[in-house]
């Protein structure tokens, strides 16, 4: 399921359903793929590492070209995890149409509060 981070880019507006209906819809297409894999304590594994990110980027000393390649990480770090069948391919779509469209820090600060979103909806839609 693809989805957009930003309604508006340039004027920095957010679809107003992106943290409540695009949450629950992407919640429920990867928690019914299956019982064993996308549990969430491996999907919890890679939320931690974005608010970790995050968080990171948001620190005055930080500087944001040294963090962008980390975010792009990500993407080796969940193809491992779907090579190891710990997640679908459905939450490789995820990670990945989120990373891709992460350019500035208020990119990753949105993806963020999607995760963090999809997480708490994935809690009532997922296998555990």
């Amino acid at each position: 399921m693809q989805y957009v981070l930003w309604k508006d880019p340039v004027k920095k507006v957010i679809d107003p359903t992106l943290f409540s209906d695009m949450a629950e819809k992407l919640a429920k297409d990867i928690g019914s793929k299956g019982s064993n894999v996308n549990k969430g304590t491996q999907l919890r594994r890679f939320f931690d590492e974005i608010v970790r990110l995050n968080t990171m980027s948001r620190a005055a000393q930080t500087d944001w070209d040294q963090i962008l390649p980390h975010v792009h990480m990500l993407l080796a770090k969940v193809a491992y995890a779907k090579g190891r069948k710990l997640v679908t391919d459905e939450f490789v779509g995820f990670m990945k149409t989120g990373i891709e469209q992460i350019k500035r820090k208020e990119d990753l600060q949105v993806f963020a509060n999607l995760f963090e979103a999809f997480t708490a909806f994935y809690k009532i839609h997922g296998p555990n």
